[in-house]
């Protein structure tokens, strides 16, 4: 099926960059970073028979060691794709180039909400968004008597060892902040304060904080509930029958991570050929059905597996989106107080 896939992907970017006036790239390479599995390899390798540009293609496990990678220097980056409140940082610390749109004639595949820029980049001059979702909470219903509705379930005494966390500190405030009834992108410190106090208060219930890790323990059925990305619950549900997936009623994050280029980037014309190759459409749906979340294209959904595109957790209702916030940039004082909260909770006994 992904064989069939790519080589529909490398003739239908022939005949794209024909009729788009796609510009030619000089052969090279452009070094790629992204979330761990996050992409179809097949898009890839497609990209690289069509241009000749070799992708030297590496991973990160969250936003915060991107941001940590860029800011040291250590490694050089053509094409990231940080999440939304990453890149509002990025873009205020002059941490990314412009776009040059002429480069990337396939923006035209995005709908006009996605071209014309989000609160994060409101011109959209920086970056293009890749993938979208909410955030839902993941649960075995052989092990809960009912399905929840609430986050309040992640500190249910009756299931403790067996709760899963988010492990990064971003994702853990937030869900405390919903649940006390805070904004997510609060600035208050008594808030954060508080909501860190209701995570050391969860703590001796959690089997464990995890990022990729909660795939493996779901699927086997080690854990009994935990928060992920409500589009990875579709390939989790698909190993193990048993769980399911709801939005909580307080409200979730709503998500969507975008291509940008760093300014360390030293290939930059080749970074631009890539971004365009992932906005063609087949491209779009093809990631779309290998990630199971949303693209930013109607059109992009129109050609993803028939099951995805009617899925409410690849693309949420929108009541549950207008419920839902995007995460923003927080000043320097309230980063550093989630760092030192974060430090607090990991401490705590």
């Amino acid at each position: 099926m992904k064989k069939i896939i790519s080589l529909c992907l490398a003739l239908s970017m022939v005949l794209c960059l024909c009729a788009c006036g796609g510009k030619s790239v000089s052969k090279g390479s452009v070094n790629v970073a992204n979330w761990g599995d996050f992409i179809d390899e097949d898009t890839v390798t497609a990209f690289e028979k069509e241009t000749g540009i070799k992708v030297n293609y590496s991973t990160y496990s969250d936003n915060e060691s991107l941001y940590s990678t860029l800011k040291s220097g250590s490694t050089s980056y053509d094409v990231i794709c940080p999440s939304d409140y990453m890149v509002a940082r990025l873009i205020q610390e002059d941490m990314l180039e412009p776009l040059d749109a002429e480069r990337i004639p396939n923006l035209e595949n995005l709908d006009a909400e996605f071209r014309s820029g989000l609160e994060y980049d409101p011109e959209g001059k920086y970056s293009v968004p890749y993938l979208l979702g909410v955030v839902g909470l993941i649960y075995n219903t052989k092990m809960l008597d009912k399905a929840p509705d609430s986050w309040a379930v992640l500190w249910d005494k009756s299931l403790a060892g067996n709760i899963l966390m988010f492990d990064n500190s971003r994702d853990a405030m937030g869900i405390a902040l919903k649940l006390l009834g805070y904004s997510y992108n609060t600035t208050n410190p008594d808030e954060i304060k508080a909501a860190v106090d209701k995570l050391i208060e969860q703590k001796p219930l959690v089997q464990a904080y995890v990022m990729d890790q909660i795939f493996d323990k779901l699927e086997a059925g080690e854990a009994a509930v935990g928060p992920y990305y409500a589009g990875d619950a579709v390939v989790m549900m698909r190993e193990n029958p048993d769980l399911a997936c709801v939005y909580p009623k307080e409200g979730s994050n709503y998500y969507v991570d975008a291509w940008c280029i760093p300014k360390s980037a030293t290939n930059k014309e080749n970074a631009e050929a890539f971004i365009n190759y992932m906005c063609e459409v087949s491209s779009m749906a093809a990631n779309a059905n290998y990630n199971t979340y949303a693209p930013p294209s109607t059109a992009a959904r129109e050609e993803m597996e028939e099951e995805l595109q009617d899925s409410e957790l690849v693309f949420a209702p929108d009541d549950v989106k207008q419920k839902s916030e995007i995460y923003t940039n927080l000043p320097q004082e309230t980063l550093d107080l989630y760092d030192s909260q974060w430090l607090r909770l990991k401490a705590a006994n």
